[in-house]
């Protein structure tokens, strides 16, 4: 699975994508975002603000509870403001 980072995430995570094989038990964006974090500090940093990250799960937008079955990338970034 192809993972992204965009933003401040990307930048906590000192990596802009990496390919992962997700583990057993690892079913939900919730679940992959709790794995994430426990690899190593900067994921820990990345996703310390868990309620602030947004997905896209293929380029359309998913909540947390989203099954990541089947799912050939997920993309992680901040909510975004315009004007």
């Amino acid at each position: 699975m192809q993972l992204r980072y965009f933003a401040w995430v990307r930048e906590r995570v000192g990596l802009e994508t990496e390919t992962i094989e997700v583990p057993a038990g690892v079913g939900t964006v919730g679940e992959l975002i709790d794995w994430l974090a426990e690899r190593n500090e900067a994921h820990a940093h990345a996703f310390e603000e868990r309620d602030a990250i947004r997905v896209a799960l293929d380029h359309e937008h998913a909540e947390h509870d989203a099954s990541i079955a089947g799912v050939r990338e997920i993309a992680f970034f901040p909510p975004m403001t315009g004007g």
